[in-house]
């Protein structure tokens, strides 16, 4: 790897809040792949059920698609930190329980999946603001970096963890892999009580939760580039799961076969990660972003026919080297991207729905691919699975995965609230806003391009029944027309406006010919119609 970009790959160890949380993350992450090894074990000694097998990979997940579109809402609102915390001191609490029950003999199959679903809904509350304070530990250049060192981290545990959880699964049993995962949650819980990040001052009312939730939707609907990834992150999460859901029936399914073998299959699949993840700056500087997701499918659907086709444990171990990988570059990249398309305001909120989708995806792959391999066999589980995996790749000449943003998405932070003659409260509304320009007639094609992104940046930061308006008798004047909920989303959708949006409103300005800036009307809608009236109520409009 050249120079630079070892250096750029390794940049954010250089923050000590980053390298602090980066380590102890490694001793959570290996906790959690004993955990995971021992949960997935100990279900083939239960039942002998393919479905059942598969679904604990489904309830690691599944709580991740329900849950962490809430989770983004509260982290973009409240103190991340906190939230980090308290999701950290659940999951301690439940795997702790895991391993009391099943040390005490008690465990059954729906214990253990109810369990491990509870984990997981650790997880999906403690993955957003997790994601999302990447931003606030290293700078914007070193964020993609940051993210990949997340991915190596992972798989670096992932290379020797489920070996050490096959180890100790076969010598003491599933009990002491639970509680290797209880007490790796001490480290970071540590490491969170001594970061204390720079939170800046809030300078409006917190949005309400449900609020929060539909303004996350909207910006995520209204962002076509951020649609394409994760439309292609939930059909990868869907495919790729088959080989992790399905690897205890495969490893059991050798003579030699065991935990350990469960295990070491693992290990070589965490090294196939981590050579992605330390490949990965270079092959960003050779290929774009969807060659790189195209290779992943491609890669992943290689190891799955390869897994269904063949029998020595040598090439099952081969196979597992080349998934890693696919892995680590498909997801790794999804997740940059999504970090460097949306602004800090509703980043948790993408994240999560970006997990939303290709967790969901795992979970439903999982238990698909689980019923497949128990009516017909593992083979031809593995085998259907390959298929959407290259249908996955063909669909990239069209749905193509964007490169990375080069936008400025910081606040621009020039809006003033203004000094209101009336005396309205945070929740008064709703609120009308028109802006009057004076364009002249050989600029209207310009004008009326630069509206079109405007309106797209006013509906995807909270407006409403937008509407360009034009004078009939004074046809050089044009009228931009928007509803706003109360006055607190109003100041809310201006404090959204960052620097890449503000191009679009200087360009705007440069064609009002006239010697005043264009004239700002904000008011606010009140019903002049008694309500017993049988005439339907008319909206007066009242300037503050």
């Amino acid at each position: 790897m050249p120079e630079h970009a070892r250096k750029s790959a390794f940049a954010p160890l250089r923050h000590a809040d980053f390298r602090l949380l980066w380590s102890a993350t490694l001793i959570s992450n290996f906790g959690g792949l004993v955990q995971s090894v021992g949960a997935a074990w100990m279900m083939t000694q239960l039942t002998d059920s393919a479905t059942l097998i598969a679904l604990v990979q489904a309830s690691n997940t599944l709580p991740i698609m329900l849950f962490a579109l809430a989770s983004g809402a509260l982290a973009d609102n409240f103190d991340r930190r906190k939230l980090l915390l308290g999701a950290q001191a659940f999951m301690a609490a439940m795997s702790l329980a895991l391993a009391l029950l099943t040390w005490q003999g008690w465990m059954t199959p729906l214990l253990l999946l109810s369990l491990t679903f509870l984990i997981g809904v650790g997880q999906a509350i403690y993955n957003p603001p997790w994601q999302a304070s990447m931003g606030d530990l290293v700078p914007r250049a070193d964020l993609p970096a940051a993210v990949s060192l997340n991915s190596v981290g992972f798989n670096l545990m992932r290379s020797v963890g489920p070996a050490a959880g096959g180890v100790i699964t076969a010598v003491f049993g599933a009990a002491a892999a639970f509680a290797v995962n209880a007490a790796s949650y001490a480290p970071l819980l540590g490491a969170l009580l001594r970061w204390h990040p720079r939170t800046p001052e809030r300078l409006t009312t917190r949005e309400p939760f449900v609020a929060a939730v539909g303004a996350g939707l909207r910006y995520v609907a209204l962002s076509p580039n951020l649609l394409r990834v994760l439309a292609r992150g939930a059909l990868f999460g869907f495919s790729a799961i088959a080989i992790l859901a399905l690897l205890p029936l495969v490893a059991k399914s050798h003579p030699e076969g065991g935990s350990l073998l469960f295990g070491l299959l693992l290990g070589c699949y965490g090294l196939g990660a981590i050579s992605g993840a330390l490949v990965n700056p270079r092959m960003r500087e050779r290929l774009n972003n969807e060659n790189i997701v195209q290779l992943a499918f491609a890669g992943f659907a290689g190891a799955a026919l390869i897994l269904a086709f063949t029998k020595p444990v040598w090439l099952h171990a081969l196979a597992m080297l080349p998934a890693g990988a696919s892995w680590v570059l498909a997801l790794s990249l999804f997740n940059v991207s999504v970090q460097l398309s949306t602004p800090r305001w509703v980043v948790a909120r993408a994240l999560a729905l970006y997990q939303t989708a290709t967790f969901g995806g795992m979970a439903i792959g999982s238990w698909v691919w689980g019923g497949i391999a128990s009516q017909h066999g593992i083979d031809t589980a593995l085998a259907c699975a390959a298929v959407p995996l290259l249908l996955g790749a063909i669909l990239g000449h069209w749905f193509r995965v964007p490169e990375f943003g080069t936008l400025d998405l910081d606040p621009v932070n020039r809006f003033r609230e203004p000094e209101l003659k009336l005396d309205l409260r945070g929740r008064s509304g709703p609120i009308q806003v028109l802006i009057d320009y004076h364009i002249a007639q050989e600029d209207v094609p310009e004008f009326l391009r630069l509206m079109a992104q405007r309106r797209d940046i006013r509906r995807r930061d909270g407006a409403r029944n937008w509407a360009l308006l034009r004078d009939l008798e004074h046809p050089e004047m044009w009228s931009e027309s928007y509803h706003i909920a109360t006055w607190d989303e109003y100041v809310r959708h201006n404090l959204r406006r960052t620097k890449a949006d503000f191009s679009s409103y200087e360009a705007l300005h440069r064609l009002h010919r006239n010697e005043t800036p264009p004239v700002v009307h904000r008011m606010i809608e009140r019903h002049t119609v008694d309500a017993s009236d049988d005439l339907p109520l008319i909206g007066k409009l009242e300037l503050p």
